[in-house]
């Protein structure tokens, strides 16, 4: 029975290669973007997309159930969506550190929460990858975007979470924390940088996938830091 991978933000430059990443090893991709973004969503053998407003959690929870119906089974999902902003701590209000709370955090936890009750139902389990940040791990680098940081940081207690409440059902949970990612807006805000330093896409894609295969299963470190050479 071929595998399936549910991944939310396909129409990005990083929910995109996970796509292509894990259709290459013959997964079914089960294809979560926002109702507009859905409208573009690759066409492709084995790939479905299904619209979804990931800060809506009965809209979550609706299509989790289509996931299943159509597939049988997420053996892994992958959390890709979120929102930056800069902002030291005096400038950063509720407004704006709400707006990164809801990009950040609900929307993993919507889609989070439900998986995990499906992964609790199947056999074997399944696995969950989140999206972190450095920033979130390093308060040096956080005081300049101090919504986007703390957000960012409550991925990580839930992966936490996850892992507690799941081991003994076989569910685990994973953050993949990227440096710099080399996209083509990325090189747009920062024309100066060295672009040799970031990862690209691919790359995080590949050790996100890394985590399905059976050697990749074994690990128990459940932050993944891929930095390149930044």
């Amino acid at each position: 029975m071929r595998q399936t991978v549910l991944v939310t933000g396909t129409s990005g430059n990083l929910g995109g290669a996970i796509l292509e990443k894990f259709l290459e090893h013959d997964y079914q991709v089960a294809a979560l973007d926002t109702p507009r973004s859905a409208e573009k969503a690759v066409r492709k053998e084995n790939v479905r997309s299904f619209p979804v407003d990931l800060t809506d959690e009965y809209a979550v929870e609706d299509v989790v159930n289509e996931v299943y119906a159509f597939s049988g089974n997420i053996d892994m999902a992958v959390f890709t969506v979120g929102g930056f902003a800069m902002g030291n701590l005096v400038d950063t209000g509720q407004k704006e550190f709400n707006k990164m709370y809801v990009l950040n955090f609900v929307t993993a936890y919507n889609i989070a929460r439900q998986v995990f009750s499906g992964m609790e139902k199947q056999e074997g389990g399944g696995q969950m990858v989140f999206i972190g940040s450095r920033p979130a791990l390093q308060p040096g680098e956080a005081k300049n975007m101090i919504a986007y940081s703390l957000t960012k940081s409550l991925v990580f207690r839930l992966a936490e979470v996850i892992n507690e409440e799941g081991k003994s059902r076989g569910i685990s949970a994973s953050v993949v924390v990227p440096s710099t990612i080399d996209t083509p807006l990325n090189r747009l805000a920062m024309p100066e940088a060295n672009f040799s330093t970031w990862v690209t896409p691919g790359e995080i894609a590949e050790n996100i996938y890394h985590l399905s295969t059976a050697a990749g299963s074994k690990l128990r470190e459940n932050i993944i830091k891929v930095y390149g050479d930044s």
